[in-house]
């Protein structure tokens, strides 16, 4: 069995307090000689063994540090703001399979607005939930809502089911220091939006001759992407 993660500011902590200290200490209830990872989020990880346990806190002895790179190229995936909680099930599940970022998109097709940063703050914590939860040393960047014209000078792929090139086998730009993946509300891209995505120079792809929802598109995707860039 893995150790379990805590996310810190810096690697350089002896006590293991507040949220992360609560839930190591009175959720998971980790005992002293327990040992457990901690992360900075950006590529910093360490082992450390539990010296001292008190309420809501732990007190650490780190034994071994290292440095994971960043991916190469990042994987970010525009997921279109969907309604309900699919949005942050997406986020979840992208997280756990490896997206570098994810940028809600506030697309044609989008049911659900957002009117203020609250479901923003919902899926940034879904996604540090998630990380820890994988054991990534690298917290994926969940950026603020974009529109379609902010987001087409960006883009590689969109997902569209009546693609004629399919995921697994569309050339990948080999010197691209990321792969910018669009997917579709729950009612898909727009024309108008796919023409804009084109004209940008956009590649409109296909996963299968199955449609899956919004909160699973991007994970197969990731998957395909993971397997063909040798990160999986």
């Amino acid at each position: 069995m893995s150790l379990p993660l805590f996310l810190v500011p810096s690697l350089d902590v002896s006590v293991l307090d507040g949220p992360e200290g609560h839930h190591a200490a009175d959720v998971a209830r980790l005992r002293v000689g327990e040992s457990l990872l901690l992360s900075d989020g950006r590529g910093g990880m360490a082992c450390a063994v539990v010296a001292a346990v008190g309420r809501g806190r732990l007190e650490l002895s780190t034994h071994q540090r290292w440095y994971v790179p960043p991916p190469a190229p990042r994987l970010v995936v525009a997921q279109g703001i969907a309604k309900g909680d699919r949005g942050e099930l997406a986020v979840q599940a992208m997280t756990e399979v490896g997206v570098d970022e994810i940028v809600p998109w506030t697309a044609a097709r989008s049911v659900a607005r957002w009117k203020d940063d609250r479901p923003l703050e919902r899926w940034r914590a879904t996604a540090r939930e998630a990380a820890k939860q994988a054991r990534r040393a690298w917290l994926p960047v969940v950026s603020p809502s974009v529109s379609t014209s902010v987001l087409a000078a960006r883009v590689t792929f969109v997902l569209e089911s009546s693609a004629d090139v399919r995921l697994s086998t569309v050339d990948i730009p080999a010197t691209a220091a990321e792969i910018v993946l669009v997917v579709g509300p729950e009612g898909g891209v727009a024309p108008e939006e796919l023409s804009a995505f084109t004209a940008a120079g956009a590649v409109p792809v296909r996963l299968g001759d199955t449609v899956l929802r919004t909160s699973t598109a991007g994970v197969a995707a990731l998957s395909v992407l993971n397997g063909r860039l040798g990160r999986w």
